[in-house]
Order: C-alpha cells, then structure tokens, then sequence
C-alpha cells in the first residue's frame, strides 16, 4: 500500500517533489507506474554536470520506490544524434575521426583500443558502470535502437502531417535574440553544464528551402545528416532529399523507412507524449526562452502528451583541476569523482542541494574538508543530533529503496589516510603499521577495515596532488639546522622526543606536539586555548615548522601527528638529533 505524502514543514526538496510527481502522476495516468525520465547524449565522456541530469530524477524516483510505488526512471541515450565535433584530449582519437562528423554517434568507431564496437558504446559503458556504483537503477533506451526498430515511425508520419503546426509554433520564436549567457566564472573552476556536449541541443529545427519538414535522414551513401528534404507527399508519405556532403539524392517511403530522426525541438515532446513521462528535469540552456524545454511543452500536445513537471537545474562546479570545457577535453566524469571518494559521498553532494543551486566538485584539498564534514554528519546521525534535512540528505547518500550502498567498514579519516598513503606511497606493511598505531586500544587488523576509503584517498594522492606537493621523508638529520637551533628551540625538540613512547598514538602525539609549546611557556599541557595568551598559538606555529623542516624539509606538510606515526619513533629520534 503506497504511503501518504508526508508534511512538507519536515521534508526535503526530494519529498517535495514526490508529492507533486505522485499527485500528478494519479492525475494522468492512475494505476501505472510513475514515470521519470533524464536523457544523456555519448557523444564524449559524460561529466558530472550531466549526472546532475539522472541524480535529479533519481533521487525523486527512489523517494517514491520508497513509498510503495512503482516507478520507472529512463535513461534515453541519445546516441541516434549525429556526431558534431572531434573532442580534445580523448585518448586513441585524432583528427581523422572529423570524416564521421554528421553521421550518427553510433556509426563513429570507437576510440583506438576500445573494447567497445562504436563511439556511443565506449562512452556509454563509463556513465553505465559509474551509475552501478552510485545505485541508480534505470530503464536504457538506446535512440538508435528505437527508430532504426521503426518504433516511432507512426509518430514520425504524424509529426510530418502536422509540419505546419509545428512550424507555426517554432516560427515565435525563430526572431527572437536568444539571452546574454552569463559569464563563466574564472581561476581554478570549471562550470560543468549538464547538458552541454548534447548534439540534440543545438540542432536545426527542420526549416529548408523547399519548407519547413521536422524529419533529418541520414544519407543512404555517405551516412552523414547533411540532408535536405525536397519534397513529401502526405498521401504517399513519399519522401525526396538530397545530401549536401555528397550529393547522392533519393526518394523513399517514409512509412517504411527507418533511417533519420525527429530534429531535436520534436523528437523531445514526441518522446515526452510516448514514454508518459511525468517528471523530467532540464538544464538552463534549455529553460531559457525559446528553447527546446519551452517549445516543447506546446509541441507535445500534438502528440497527445503533456509537458513533464520538474526543475530547472544550475551548474556544477569543479575545484581543483584547471578551468575546462567538453572541447577542450579533460572534463571530469562520475568515474573520476569516484575513483577518490566513495559513492555516498558524491550522492550526498547531488542529495543535498536543490536542483536550482549550483555546488562544486573537489578535487584539491577541499576534499579532505568535505569527508571531514561527511563524517561529522554521520555521527551525528547516528547520536541522533542531526537537523531533519541533514538526515533525509544523508539517508539517500547511504542508501537507496532497494538497501545500502557498501561502505568502508572503519571510516577513518580521509585526512589521515590521505597522509599515510602520501608518506607510505602505497607500501600496504608499512600503512597497516601506522593505521594500526593511530588507536592502541582498537589496533587496526586488516587494510580491509579502512577500504575503499584508503584506495580513494591514495588514488586521489596519486592523481591530484602535485609532485611538488607530496611529501619525502628525510633520509639523514639536517645537522646544519640542528646546529643553528637556540637553547629554547632544543629543548621543544627535548621534550617531544621524550614524550614519544608515552604518547604513541593520534591522540597522544596530538596532545604532545601541542603541548610542547604550552609546557615551555610555564603552562600545562591540558591548558585549554581560552587559558592561554595569544602568544602560544604563534610558538605552536614556530614549533610545527621547525618539525617540518627537520623531518620533511618543508615549511609544512601532512598534520604531525600522522606524519610522526608515519617515521616512526626511531627514525623521529634520529631526524631530530636526539
């Protein structure tokens, strides 16, 4: 028995949406199953503002699962669309791949050395295998497959009987000036437009010498879309066009030919009116005025459809990597993200706005940061503290209608681990000794505690961190520095060796290395800040930089507690002249 809609006082953007979505639902189609749909083009890697285009309805749709319903959420892969541009900086592709421009995405090879048979396979089994570990359950439906099948062909005639209707609804908008984009923002940001890369977006509407036709075949010769139809006959449904890329020209039955496509402004409601999609959420370029999102929504009445209710979605950012484009090649993908954080991870950042905020994506240090908010929240959820938003966001991080996503059995965290596999550079002996000294009372018995946290922290070491970021450990004493040192820097070096053993652990060398200042200052080590003059936190600062350049040579480093733990005791002792 479905649930009733909850109370939207005490219910995220999510619940929200499925009371509208179930609601509207039961207006329109009672009994059957809600339908939801997102649409990805594979025409180049699919990046993590296109994934803002499935999490959307994702999350709704599992919000439902979750009341009892049954739902579908398609994935439309737009892979009949026709194949615009050659992107930069994909691997095994050059510029011979521009000959297959305008032919479609799934008649392009396959990037040399893929295993997969065609262009739009090798990009789609990325989003498919990212979409596995994210917990997306979905319904596929290959473009290609759908009108190559003759699926559609009854939608087809009907779209071309009715040409003139939707030329007089396209022709309100052909003069108008689109709206000034906004500008992009500059440093190290990437705004990653979910829908850019999508060939449907910026195609023609079908308009021509000879009128206007919302039919594009590919050609019977070259195979590219550089088609013009000449001529139709609605009683024979006979259709004439001729190529412009090599001019072969031909005359076929539209009633039983199934090589071309809808143009992109009535393939969309004509697929909104077919599936019965209820809710289907868009990005700005398709929200503005004009756009296919708006024309669309009068078009699909031709189809005897309604227009999907959903959101306009923002702009995901990336911080970390240098400002990027689709055409420039580098984009992140889900498959990047999730090769240095966990998957509850990077739904919760999809869970936790609404569809109309941007956010970021981290690659940088902000990582660290963000895990560390990550595991704050999970305690708190667990002790019961947390903020009702706060719960439902991290509920659907964690977990979907049809159970939990795995997780790391001993969350540590992604700071530690992060400088350890930095130190170790991946040694797994040495790493389990120093996870396993971070708390004696709880010795860590196996890697397989800390995993996959540990393998998205090293990963993210590995790729993200430069190599002059990274940190080597001294082989011998700096015994230049060592002798330069004034009486009062000895005796902190003094007083952090000798405390060594009885403070071996994170805890415990935490409690020393900031003591050390307080102890010389004639305070005591379990002084709070609030008892302490402001002059100690400038001594911690000098004392933490001295530690780091005899240790590591550097002004700073991974946090000292961690990095101790990571020399060792002995090879601390030596470093320090003791």
């Amino acid at each position: 028995m479905p649930i009733v809609a909850q109370s939207t006082e005490t219910t995220d953007w999510v619940s929200r949406y499925a009371d509208e979505v179930i609601a509207e639902s039961e207006r329109r189609a009672p009994g059957k199953p809600v339908v939801v749909a997102s649409g990805l083009s594979p025409s180049g890697p699919i990046h993590l503002g296109n994934l803002r285009e499935v999490m959307t309805p994702h999350l709704v749709a599992d919000e439902i699962r979750r009341r009892g319903y049954e739902v579908r959420h398609l994935i439309s892969w737009d892979d009949y669309d026709r194949y615009r541009k050659v992107p930069n900086g994909v691997p095994g592709v050059d510029a011979s791949w521009a000959e297959h421009i305008g032919k479609p995405l799934t008649s392009v090879p396959a990037p040399a050395g893929s295993a997969y048979p065609n262009w739009a396979e090798h990009f789609r089994a990325a989003m498919v295998e990212a979409l596995a570990q994210l917990g997306v359950e979905f319904d596929g439906i290959s473009q290609t497959r759908q009108y190559t099948s003759g699926a559609y062909r009854e939608q087809i005639l009907h779209a071309m009987r009715h040409r003139a209707d939707i030329d007089a609804i396209l022709a309100q908008y052909r003069t108008k000036k689109a709206p000034a984009k906004k500008s992009q923002k500059p440093v190290d940001e990437a705004e990653l437009e979910a829908a850019e890369g999508s060939g449907a977006a910026a195609e023609d509407d079908g308009t021509g010498s000879a009128g206007y036709f919302p039919y594009k075949p590919y050609c019977g010769e070259c195979g590219k879309d550089l088609t013009t139809v000449t001529a139709y006959d609605d009683d024979t449904t006979e259709l004439t066009y001729v190529c412009e890329a090599c001019g072969f020209t031909e005359t076929v039955r539209l009633s039983e030919f199934d090589r071309g496509k809808l143009v992109w402004k009535v393939d969309w409601p004509m697929r909104w009116a077919y599936e019965g999609v209820i809710f289907e959420p868009s990005g700005v370029d398709h929200s503005s005025p004009g756009s296919s999102f708006q024309v669309g929504g009068q078009i699909v009445g031709l189809f005897g459809g309604e227009q999907p209710i959903g959101p306009m979605y923002a702009f995901v950012g990336i911080s970390g990597m240098a400002k990027m484009s689709s055409s420039r090649g580098g984009v992140p993908t889900p498959g990047d993200a999730l090769k240095i954080m966990e998957p509850q991870i990077l739904r919760w950042l999809y869970a936790r706005r609404r569809p109309n905020q941007s956010f970021k994506i981290a690659f940088d240090q902000e990582i660290q940061r963000l895990y560390d908010e990550w595991d704050k929240l999970d305690a708190k959820v667990a002790d019961g503290t947390a903020l009702a938003a706060d719960v439902a966001a991290h509920s659907r991080a964690v977990r979907t209608a049809a159970g939990e996503l795995p997780r790391t059995p001993r969350p540590m965290p992604y700071r530690t681990l992060a400088s350890v596999a930095d130190v170790t550079a991946g040694h797994a002996e040495q790493t389990l000794r120093i996870l396993g000294d971070l708390d004696p009372a709880r010795p860590l018995a196996s890697l397989d505690e800390v995993r996959p946290r540990l393998d998205k922290a090293e990963a993210w070491i590995n790729t993200y961190v430069p190599a002059d970021q990274r940190t080597v450990v001294r082989e011998e004493a700096d015994k230049d520095l060592l002798a330069t040192l004034d009486d009062r820097a000895r005796e902190s070096l003094r007083l952090l060796v000798e405390g060594l053993d009885s403070h071996w652990s994170l805890d415990g060398l935490t409690h020393l290395v900031y003591g050390v200042p307080k102890v010389q200052a004639g305070f005591s080590a379990d002084a709070t800040p609030k008892e302490l003059p402001p002059e100690i936190k400038t001594a911690q600062r000098s004392f933490f930089a001295l530690l780091y350049h005899l240790l590591v040579g550097r002004d700073t480093g991974p946090r000292l507690p961690t990095l101790l733990l990571a020399v060792g005791a002995d090879r601390v002792r030596r470093l320090l002249g003791a």
